[in-house]
């Protein structure tokens, strides 16, 4: 199982990250930065878009917190942890380099990840799978632009929610829920890698690309889906049990905010 330090830290086998977006406004990096902070494994896979390549031709945001996720990444690499990096669709340019170690991390296309059980796990992004991203990279664009847009709606949206009392609400993951669902992307998306993991005689699969945390079984493949660090703030675990876990950091967040409050308030008390 994951461990717990005295300190508060979480110790994995193995650590799954995808879809971090740096250089996008809504990257959630001082939350990935926490994250970093408190999580420790003896392997980092990163599984694409860490950075968004695409918003940087553009025009970046590129605020601090980006540097620093990117500078304890390599302090990882550094002390010891092994760390891979395959490339996504948003920072595919990467691919030409796969085969060679940069700062101590490993790119790579792809990867077969051996679990403590001894079960094999073919790790990729995903975006070789998605026909959208594949066949008509002009339609990826622009549904770049409008979950960008859905994004910047959430603020003023959320905004009028809390004056009512409301809790918060993602126009963005209601809108891509809804959308993809109606062609069954997500489903054929996850049939498709699954296909993939079975033909490489893989037990598992994880991959990112489609910002939606899974973890299921699929006619006997382990389909794990890391999720992103847009909105939803997870990533995936492999205890040292063998055992997967979606690692849901908005939650911990949550519960050390919750934590810290208490024990104020018992000092206050006392």
């Amino acid at each position: 199982m994951s461990a717990a330090t005295a300190s508060g830290e979480l110790n994995y086998r193995a650590v799954f990250l995808s879809d971090v977006h740096l250089g996008m406004r809504n990257s959630q990096a001082p939350a990935l930065l926490d994250f970093l902070r408190y999580v420790e494994s003896e392997q980092l896979y990163l599984v694409g878009d860490i950075v968004d390549f695409w918003k940087v031709r553009r025009g970046p945001h590129w605020p601090q917190s980006h540097n620093d996720v990117l500078q304890k990444l390599l302090r990882k690499a550094r002390k010891g942890t092994r760390v891979v990096f395959i490339p996504g669709n948003h920072d595919d340019g990467l691919r030409d380099y796969a085969g060679m170690n940069f700062g101590g991390v490993e790119l790579r296309r792809d990867a077969i990840h051996e679990g403590a059980n001894g079960k094999r796990y073919l790790v990729l992004h995903g975006d070789e799978f998605d026909v959208v991203v594949r066949y008509a990279r002009w339609l990826a664009f622009l549904g770049d632009r409008s979950y960008d847009a859905a994004l910047a709606l959430n603020v003023p949206l959320n905004y009028a929610r809390r004056m009512l009392g409301l809790g918060h609400w993602s126009l963005s993951a209601f809108l891509k829920l809804k959308v993809k669902s109606a062609v069954n992307f997500i489903g054929e998306f996850e049939d498709a890698l699954a296909s993939e993991a079975r033909r490489r005689e893989a037990d598992g699969l994880i991959c990112g690309h489609i910002h939606h945390a899974n973890n299921r079984m699929i006619d006997g493949i382990h389909y794990l889906n890391c999720g992103d660090w847009v909105e939803s703030c997870t990533a995936i675990g492999e205890r040292f049990d063998g055992q997967f876990e979606i690692i849901r950091w908005k939650e911990h967040i949550g519960q050390r905010a919750t934590q810290a409050a208490s024990g104020r308030w018992l000092i206050e008390a006392a």
